[in-house]
Formats: C-alpha cells, sequence, structure tokens
C-alpha cells in the first residue's frame, strides 16, 4: 500500500473531533487503523508486537498518570460536607473580587505550579471544587447562560496556566519532550535555553488572558445592569 496511506489515523481523528465523538473512542480506533494499515499484526505474534499489545503497553508505563483519579472520592466527599457553599461565601467577604480578577490570579496561581515544577490536574482538583463556586459567589446572582460563560472562562484559566505554566520548568515533561526530540534530530539545545524562550510566551499568554476575563467582567456588568 502506498505509504500515505498510513496518515489515515490523522483524518480519523479530524473526522471523529469534527463531528463530536467521545475523544478517548476516536484516538484508539485510529490508532488501531493506522497500526493494520502499516501491516502490523492486531496482538502479537511471531516475535512483532501487535498494535493491541502496544496500546497496553503504553498505558501501563504511563499509569502514574491516572493517579489523578485516587484525589476524586476525597473532592467528592468534601463537596458532599459543603465545600462549594463554603468557598462562595468565602468569596462573598471581598467586595472587590469579581470573576475575571478571580480568574486573573488562579492563572497566576496555576504558572506559579508549572514553575516549581508540580504537575496537577487541576479541573477535578481546583476548577470543579473551588474555582467555579467562588466564581459563581462573586456574581452572587447568575442566569444559566452566565453560569456556562464562567464555566468556560474557569476551565479556561486553568489550561492557560497549566499548559504555558508547566514549560517554565526544566523538570517537567513538555520541555523535555521539545528537548528530546531537538535533541535527536541533531539541535543542540539546552533545557535552560528552551525555558528562557518559553518566559515571553508565557507572559503573553497571561495577558491575553487577563484581557479576556476583564472583558467577560464588563459583559456581566452589562447584563447586570439590564
Amino acid at each position: 500500500m502506498p505509504e500515505w496511506t498510513k496518515l489515515i489515523g490523522v483524518v480519523i481523528i479530524v473526522a471523529g473531533l469534527a463531528l463530536k465523538l467521545r475523544t478517548t473512542l476516536v484516538v484508539v480506533i485510529a490508532a488501531v487503523v493506522t497500526g493494520l494499515v502499516a501491516g502490523l499484526p492486531l496482538f502479537s505474534r511471531a516475535g512483532q508486537e501487535g498494535v493491541i499489545d502496544m496500546l497496553g503497553r503504553g498505558f501501563a508505563d504511563n499509569r502514574l498518570i491516572t493517579l489523578f483519579l485516587i484525589t476524586l472520592p476525597a473532592i467528592g466527599l468534601a463537596e458532599r460536607y459543603g465545600l462549594q457553599d463554603q468557598s462562595a461565601q468565602l468569596i462573598r467577604r471581598f467586595r472587590a473580587a469579581t470573576v475575571g480578577r478571580l480568574l486573573i490570579v488562579y492563572q497566576l496561581f496555576r504558572v506559579l505550579h508549572g514553575i516549581l515544577g508540580i504537575r496537577l490536574n487541576g479541573h477535578p482538583i481546583f476548577v470543579r471544587p473551588l474555582i467555579f463556586p467562588m466564581s459563581a459567589g462573586s456574581l452572587r446572582a447568575a442566569s444559566a447562560a452566565e453560569l456556562e460563560q464562567i464555566k468556560a472562562a474557569d476551565s479556561a484559566s486553568e489550561n492557560y496556566g497549566n499548559f504555558y505554566g508547566q514549560n517554565l520548568s526544566p523538570v517537567l515533561p513538555g520541555v523535555l519532550l521539545v528537548y528530546g526530540v531537538l535533541t535527536g534530530l541533531g539541535c543542540q539545545v539546552s533545557v535552560w535555553k528552551l525555558v528562557f524562550y518559553a518566559i515571553p510566551v508565557t507572559a503573553l499568554s497571561v495577558i491575553l488572558g487577563a484581557v479576556q476575563f476583564l472583558w467577560l467582567d464588563r459583559q456581566l456588568r452589562r447584563k447586570g445592569a439590564k
């Protein structure tokens, strides 16, 4: 078969995401189809590793990334006994607190995590039990549409801070992956140089995030006035 047929996995992923299918299922199907098109067996045989075995080995080698699941029962119990209510009451004590200001501070908080080399899955640990209730509580009264806007902004703040912040630490996977790829291609680079060039990009993400969140404040104030 022509070599370009091995790119069918890319087509499957693009089509699956465009159709809003379940991401995990789309990626697994793309991986299996790509392996079969490349001539790999479905299961290992005669000294040749199969596609299914590759997927299983990859999951086993990277199983540490699923450790955040251990935190979910603890967070669920905390929510059951009023964590979200207490978060909302806490933010109401600060009259100057707004959704936008809170999210700017949270993004900087997540960038600091990156600088310190702390890798956390912030959506289940911070956003759902703490940041969203505090954001909604700072608004004090919000419609269903406004709550959806706030949810999206909370997730954006987490993604900006986590994604760009991790590039400011030489021990986190983002920088090490780039370093490994460039070194493999014969480029002479250092980890610290990669971190240095990531600083202006991260600073720009903080500035653009602040603009986005302050604009959200303005939109919410306009709706509240109406």
